[in-house]
């Protein structure tokens, strides 16, 4: 297939690719370091300097900190024609060891001085050199070849591999140019990490394959935001944690407000925006924030389109080139759409993951025998084609007194009570119902926390009277992860 980074093919320009910090390099100056980087990983594989396309198939970690190192690494990497296995500094011990023992890379990449875990100790290192120039050589790999092997969380055992081929990371990057009307004048600010699709391949690849440049703000502020975006910026991406203080601060920074209302797009992922939150953002900004809907395997699968009808509380409709359904428990398709019915979603096309490296097993219960991929998310969709996901399958989908209930609407429910800062609903066994619904809540004020029965009338009254929490809970906080999900298994009743 053609380059996944034109822009870096031929005389590649002077125009800025990447920032980070006080850092930047052009497009020439990327071209350049990731051509040096490559020859660098081909000499410490053993390979010939001349040899075209040295460890097709083969494997290279990636030290992913949030530095220009990190996306030079995955650029050379793929350059190469090799597969990226990003890892997330944070990961302990043990999930490290186990990542590196399954995936098998070569070598590591990583920044000069990053004191790397002993997990990582058996594998050669070569640091990246930004500021090496080298010849890129020829691009020779074909789409289904490996891109990325993306670990993801291991909620049921450890941590899966999803081998993402390079077709998936071309047609997903190309689909949200056409939803969002992404080109080269864009530049994308956002401090999202660089282990995760969200950050890497929609955050730093996407803008290098458009031809545009990206802006990493190191670790998120509101006063970065308000910096780039008022500098010339043109895209914000984040999660819900991220506008959830955006919509915070607000109030008190017009500086913010004006940054906000001057960007071309704001896009919120990887969780579910709270409705309350995009209301506040529209009032203050008069922009509303679009969401969007993927999966490591399935890289993007639905959004809001730039020219569409941003509504708050929806993950838009299917990208070009994917199919999605809902399906009944039993398998069968639903077809009549009404904005009630819930299914889980599967989706089909390009975007999609290969396989789970070195679990067969996993790879083949994901996928049905007409080759859809089961999401494990529930959702409901709209007569006009809107997604609305109302949450996983295994920890969102609530069966109580006959009716099928998604804990993400009673979340936002219960996110617009003046006494509730945030808010995570689970099922949990009941003799009369078969579940009953459990609101977990961090209170605005903790000295006076609402009550069950407060909190039950106003749920109630908003959504249905079978859709109100039985049992509150009260926390100081939520478990979440890097991404900002909060993490329900870590939930537990008693």
């Amino acid at each position: 297939m053609s380059s996944l980074f034109p822009a870096l093919v031929g005389s590649p320009g002077e125009q800025v690719a990447l920032h980070f910090g006080a850092r930047s390099l052009t497009y020439r100056d990327l071209a350049g370091a990731a051509g040096s980087l490559t020859g660098r990983i081909r000499a410490a594989m053993g390979a010939s300097p001349g040899e075209a396309r040295t460890g097709a198939g083969g494997r290279v970690a990636v030290w992913a900190t949030p530095a220009l190192e990190t996306a030079v690494a995955v650029v050379a990497v793929l350059e190469a024609g090799m597969a990226a296995v990003p890892l997330n500094p944070r990961s302990g011990e043990k999930e490290l060891a186990h990542i590196v023992a399954d995936s098998g890379p070569s070598l590591v990449l990583a920044a000069p001085g990053d004191e790397l875990p002993s997990a990582l100790g058996g594998l050669a290192r070569v640091d990246v050199d930004v500021d090496d120039r080298g010849p890129l050589p020829a691009d020779r790999s074909g789409g289904d070849d490996p891109a990325l092997v993306v670990y993801t969380s291991g909620t049921t055992g450890p941590p899966k591999g999803a081998v993402i081929p390079r077709r998936a990371v071309a047609a997903t990057l190309d689909a949200l140019a056409d939803a969002w009307q992404w080109t080269g004048d864009d530049v994308l600010v956002h401090g999202l990490p660089l282990f995760h699709v969200h950050g890497l391949v929609l955050g730093v690849l996407g803008p290098v394959r458009r031809g545009g440049a990206v802006r990493h703000l190191g670790r998120f502020g509101t006063d970065g935001v308000t910096r780039e975006l008022n500098g010339g910026a043109t895209m914000l991406f984040g999660v819900p944690t991220m506008y959830h203080r955006i919509a915070q601060a607000l109030p008190g920074d017009p500086e913010l407000a004006k940054a906000l209302a001057g960007a071309r797009l704001l896009v919120s992922g990887s969780a579910a925006l709270p409705v309350h939150d995009h209301e506040r953002i529209a009032a203050a900004t008069g922009r509303r924030v679009i969401e969007r809907y993927g999966m490591t395997e399935t890289l993007m699968n639905t959004s809001v389109r730039a020219d569409g009808e941003p509504r708050a509380g929806t993950v838009g409709v299917p990208l070009p080139g994917v199919e999605l359904r809902l399906v009944e428990e039993d398998g069968t398709p639903i077809t009549a759409y009404d904005g009630e019915t819930v299914g889980e979603i599967q989706v089909r096309g390009p975007n999609l993951f290969t396989e789970y490296l070195n679990r067969p097993d996993a790879t083949a219960a994901a996928f049905t025998a007409d080759g859809w991929f089961r999401t494990g998310d529930m959702a409901v969709r709209d007569p006009d084609g809107y997604v609305r996901i109302v949450g996983r399958k295994a920890t969102d989908l609530i069966k109580s007194g006959g009716y099928k209930i998604g804990a993400g609407e009673i979340e936002n429910a219960l996110l617009e009570h003046p006494a509730v800062r945030e808010a995570a609903v689970t099922g949990e066994p009941d003799a009369d119902l078969g579940e009953r619904i459990v609101a977990w809540i961090v209170p605005a004020d903790p000295q006076s926390p609402p009550g069950v029965e407060e909190l039950a009338d106003h749920v109630a009254r908003r959504l249905a009277p079978h859709k109100r929490p039985r049992v509150v809970h009260l926390l100081d906080s939520l478990p979440r992860n890097d991404m900002g999900k909060i993490m329900k298994r870590a939930l537990t009743h008693g």
